[in-house]
């Protein structure tokens, strides 16, 4: 997970004042609670980018002697692959 635990706090509360100020949100609205489950949403998209992340590496790494023999630059194809995969499994990056 690229973002620290404080930075998705913070992150959540923006939101959520956003939310509240554009009216967006029940005025009996538990906001704490409403803050948590904003913050575990984008937990949990930021697993799903590291877990493609993973699979990512691996496919690399079982063609790793391919990649050395033609002198691919690794990061490139890295995100190539990524790209490729995260399209295909219309995930948002």
């Amino acid at each position: 997970m690229r973002l620290r635990k404080e930075m998705i706090e913070r992150v959540s509360a923006k939101v959520v004042d956003r939310l509240v100020r554009r009216e967006l949100v029940v005025e009996d609205a538990d906001l704490e609670e409403l803050r948590h489950r904003v913050a575990r949403v984008i937990e949990a998209d930021l697993a799903v980018e590291d877990r493609l992340n993973e699979e990512v590496k691996v496919l690399l790494r079982d063609h790793q002697d391919e990649m050395d023999k033609t002198n691919v630059d690794y990061s490139r194809l890295f995100t190539m692959v990524k790209t490729k995969l995260a399209r295909e499994r219309n995930l948002v990056l």
